[in-house]
């Protein structure tokens, strides 16, 4: 079981014209939105990433909006785990459980997931807050990853699981964003 105390959120490269072109990219930002925005009433930590952004650009703005007082960490590599800042920004957290969403689920999502689990992380992909250019693509990279062990989950199921009760003082809040 993932808790918050224990668990750590990466938000993979959902940037620019990309995010807008990606397979059901409109359900994508929404759950993103939805995701991140109980994350944060839940208080866990997110570790934001963006691919090359001179070349791809910001992260979209639904989704960063959402990241307020918080700074995208730039990268070049396609898994963030080649990245030292990522790995610095990852280790100060003291997590060991990881949620992952973003974009491109066969190529960035895909091998920081292989690579955070190879690095004894447990690490779930929430499957409804990933996705590439094609269906065909995505579902190639989460096939890869479930081999790997990498566990698949949902926003509702990802924060409910974080919530654990109906008595958590976040509750009701968080339901009227789920809802």
């Amino acid at each position: 079981m993932f808790t918050k105390e224990q668990t750590v959120f990466v938000l993979v490269d959902v940037q620019g014209k990309l995010a807008k072109i990606v397979h059901d990219s409109e359900a994508l930002i929404e759950n993103l939105r939805k995701l991140i925005s109980c994350l944060r009433i839940l208080d866990v930590p997110i570790i934001w990433l963006e691919q090359y952004p001179d070349g791809l650009g910001p992260t979209v703005e639904k989704v960063a909006e959402q990241l307020d007082g918080l700074a995208p960490i730039p990268k070049m590599t396609f898994s963030a785990c080649k990245t030292e800042e990522f790995m610095n920004a990852l280790r100060a957290t003291q997590r060991q459980k990881i949620l992952i969403a973003g974009i491109e689920t066969h190529i960035c999502v895909y091998q920081t997931a292989a690579d955070l689990k190879d690095s004894d992380f447990d690490v779930q992909v929430v499957e409804d807050a990933v996705s590439s250019r094609t269906l065909a693509n995505k579902q190639l990279g989460l096939e890869k990853m479930k081999a790997l062990g990498i566990l698949g989950t949902s926003v509702e199921m990802a924060i409910y699981e974080l919530l654990e009760s109906a008595n958590a003082k976040e509750f009701k809040q968080i339901l009227k964003i789920i809802k």
